[in-house]
């Protein structure tokens, strides 16, 4: 299964058995199982062993998952056992989860892959560092590199170049070797100067056969010996060369330096330890040393090998032949705990002190402290290693390829060793490679303006340019926190600036001023530049399109060079498969971001259907005549955003027909009421004109302008709208007659025009009516005054007063 084609098969096959057993699940449980049960003896027995096996099944994964993880698996013997146990298995799950986020951080790049040495570390101590500790930190002294034969290059343009001279145990020639090819990304590179002798190579025979673990000797009984000069590096290659295992380490620093220093390299065989001084300027003459490290029958031993491979080629010209990664060992027999300290504890029962893994490793002479913490990385890790062995032989099957733990861990290590360097390149305009702007904007949740955005760039590219010349690293150049806060803040003078870019190295302090024109240029020119969220879009690439790439020049410039399709590929170039795919290779087809992505697809919206505002009712007639009004849409020029004319709209005047492209929404889509009592009067007055509805004549000019409106054809509908029309018209004569008779209207059919205008009231002389005049001749009894508080006592009254109760006293109730 290891190609994609393989996945997806099995994928699709795990998918389909996994929704056939939900679907019988959910049948089953709807059924009444007791009944069944009891009904028939042959279903209670089927229905026991059913469970049995499905528990045993359930128990086996569950056992499965938490495997490499910390959590016990519970044990599932009976069904009530799943309902004790149920937070168990959802804690087994839970990590099982934390374990798939946290490879998916780490395959899309939220989370930076580290060497699997660093990734698990010993948390820091609440007590605090002794003075001791702190003065092992990173120091201001003289930095080695300067007097190095070949001083380090941060500016290269061209491919890294191996640093051999000669290659030991060669199967193609040296020569053959050094050839430039094209990778899978159409970036040229120097092939692998070790890359046939790796793959073809045989582990010695020792590696496939079990055997007793050989005991280290006492750590405290034995010295280390420091290699500091060509003859010591010849005495040791000479005892190397008569082992047939070694271990071997380093000692990385990074802070003072662009691209970082191999600073110690510790190589421990069964009986001795060697601490060899990396830092010297004949460093390169320890390409010697390939003379056991590319020997295929010679074990080498690493941990965590990833980026010690490519170090050792960097600065020593060193490469491994033979290696097995004890990190590939502890991942797959599943063990929680993958790091060297765990592993040390658990086999020798050493507990390593992690708290020198920061120290400055330039320190000269070393003191006996990081020395010792270097000793012990080597010291044991053979013993580590029989112990791994041992394991994985017991738990590997030879008869299944699947199953082969050992081929399975030293595939692994050949992969490891066949890692190539390459040099760390810079491109300011699309912010690619290794240490360029678009991975740390990518990882960081800010919204930058367009000014905000070209001082970050600005900034950015300045601390590359910076760390290049000075030969420092870029956190110790500018911190990453300190980019987003002048990028946030655009400070226009000097105390401000300062004021948001603590800590300040010594490079910034001595270019501040350099820096302050750089934001105030980049602000400019940012007010017509281009918008973040343009470059965080994916990227379409097409093979004809131009290829760019940038280093950094000592004069801070950035030089670029550029390739079309006819011309010929540059001695570097960037990759050409876009940052960001549209779709994933483990979840497929995704949904995009509705921050900075762009829809893909248009939606077509048919000529032939339109809506109204507000939306009617849709029913099967509305649809009936769409083709006719379809294949009218040639002769027709209707405007797109036009409003449809459903079957209740009012027909339009002939003065209004001409539209001017202002339209008023009260008007067009009033009230649902009388909307729909205009319809019907509408209905009533075209059923007037015309009882019997006509064929509509192709050369009429009124014909072709209905053709845009949807007749109402049901004539249910149109006899339910005639019978209420004439029923309000039937009432409303009554109620003029009405009047007549009352003597309130003259004439039923007179003009409003000839009315009289009424008398206005005369609010002077009127008589009261709160002190009106009684009428003495009136018998009537007296009517009751008019009170205008009446009404406030209609309110709902509040809850009664409840008694306080008293202690040592009760009441008694009535039923």
């Amino acid at each position: 299964m290891d190609s994609s084609s393989s996945f997806k098969s099995f994928q699709d096959r795990i998918s389909s058995s996994l929704v056939d057993v939900a679907r019988t699940t959910g049948q089953t449980a709807a059924e009444d199982l007791g009944f069944q049960r009891s009904l028939n003896s042959s279903v209670a027995s089927g229905l026991d062993s059913q469970n049995l096996r499905l528990l045993d099944i359930a128990g086996r994964l569950v056992k499965a998952a938490a495997l490499g993880s910390e959590v016990e698996a519970p044990q599932l013997h009976h069904a009530e056992a799943l309902e004790e146990n149920w937070r168990g298995v959802v804690d087994v799950i839970d990590s099982l989860l934390e374990k798939a986020d946290a490879c998916l951080d780490e395959y899309t790049g939220v989370v930076k892959r580290l060497s699997p040495s660093q990734q698990e570390q010993v948390p820091a101590s609440s007590t605090k560092a002794t003075g001791a500790t702190k003065a092992f930190r990173i120091q201001d002294i003289p930095k080695p590199q300067i007097l190095f034969d070949k001083f380090p290059s941060n500016n290269e343009t061209t491919p890294f170049k191996p640093l051999l001279t000669s290659k030991p145990h060669a199967i193609v020639p040296l020569e053959q070797s050094l050839d430039i090819v094209l990778n899978d990304s159409g970036v040229e590179q120097y092939k692998h100067p070790y890359e046939t002798e790796i793959t073809q190579s045989r582990y010695p025979p020792s590696t496939y056969v079990k055997s007793d673990p050989i005991p280290y000797h006492p750590f405290e009984t034995t010295e280390p010996t420091f290699v500091d000069t060509p003859e010591t590096v010849a005495s040791m290659l000479w005892e190397l060369k008569t082992a047939k295992e070694i271990a071997v380490d380093l000692e990385h620093h990074d802070t003072r330096s662009y691209i970082g220093l191999v600073s110690l390299m510790q190589i421990s065989t069964r009986n001795k330890d060697w601490l060899v001084d990396t830092l010297k300027p004949w460093r390169e003459q320890l390409q010697m040393l390939n003379e056991v490290f590319a020997d295929p029958n010679i074990l080498k031993v690493f941990h965590g090998s990833f980026m010690d491979m490519m170090w050792l080629q960097r600065d020593l010209g060193l490469y491994v032949v033979g290696l097995f990664d004890t990190f590939h060992a502890s991942r797959a027999l599943g063990y929680p705990k993958k790091s060297l300290a765990s592993l040390l504890a658990k086999f020798a029962n050493f507990k390593a002190d992690k708290k020198y893994q920061t120290a400055d490793w330039r320190i000269r002479p070393l003191p006996q402290e990081m020395s010792d913490y270097a000793r012990s990385d080597t010291h044991y890790l053979l013993f580590v290693y029989d112990n791994l062995r041992n394991e994985l032989i017991d738990r590997s099957n030879a008869a299944s390829p699947d199953d082969n733990l050992v081929d399975m861990v030293l595939k692994e290590s050949k992969g490891e060793a066949l890692q190539r360097y390459e040099w760390p390149f810079y491109d300011s305009i699309r912010g690619l490679g290794s240490n360029g702007w678009y991975k740390l904007l990518s990882r960081t949740p800010a919204l930058f303006s367009k000014e905000q955005f070209a001082v970050f760039r600005a900034v950015h590219h300045w601390r590359d340019t910076v760390a290049r010349e000075e030969d420092e690293s870029l956190h110790y150049v500018m911190p990453k926190h300190v980019i987003y806060n002048i990028a946030t803040s655009v400070p226009m003078a000097m105390p401000s600036l300062l004021g948001v870019s603590h800590p300040i190295s010594q490079p910034m302090r001595l270019r501040v001023g350099e820096l302050l024109d750089i934001i105030k240029q980049a602000k400019v020119a940012g007010i017509h530049g281009p918008e973040m969220r343009d470059f965080l879009q994916p990227p379409e690439v097409k093979p004809e399109d131009i290829v760019m790439i940038e280093s950094s020049s000592t004069t801070g410039q950035p030089s670029t060079t550029m390739v079309n399709g006819a011309g010929h590929m540059p001695q570097r170039a960037l990759s050409k498969h876009p940052l960001r795919t549209d779709s994933s290779r483990f979840w497929g087809l995704t949904f995009g971001s509705s921050l900075w992505q762009s829809p893909t697809q248009t939606v077509t919206v048919h000529e032939g259907l339109r809506l109204a505002f507000p939306l009617p009712q849709l029913t099967a007639e509305v649809f009936k005549n769409v083709k006719s009004s379809t294949d009218n849409s040639d002769t027709l020029s209707v405007d797109p955003g036009a409003r449809a004319e459903h079957r209740y709209q009012k027909v339009r005047d002939s003065k209004t027909s001409s539209d001017d492209g202002i339209f008023v929404v009260r008007q067009m889509g009033g009230p649902r009421k009388r909307k729909m009592r205009d319809t019907e009067e509408q209905v009533v007055s075209r059923a007037e004109r015309d009882p019997q509805p006509s064929a509509m004549s192709g050369g009429d000019k009124d014909g072709i302008e209905d053709q845009s409106v949807i007749h109402l054809e049901d004539e249910e509908a149109q006899s339910r709208a005639r019978k209420k029309a004439e029923r309000k018209a039937l009432k409303k004569l009554k109620k003029e007659q009405g009047q007549v008779a009352n003597g309130t209207v003259t004439s039923q059919g007179r003009n409003p025009d000839d009315y009289e205008p009424a008398e206005p009231f005369d609010y002077a002389n009127a008589e009261s009516v709160l002190h009106a005049k009684r009428d003495l001749n009136d018998r009537s009894a007296p009517k009751k005054a008019f009170d205008p508080y009446a009404k406030s006592l209609d309110a709902p009254k509040g809850m009664r007063k409840t008694k306080r109760e008293i202690a040592g006293k009760s009441f008694t109730f009535k039923k």
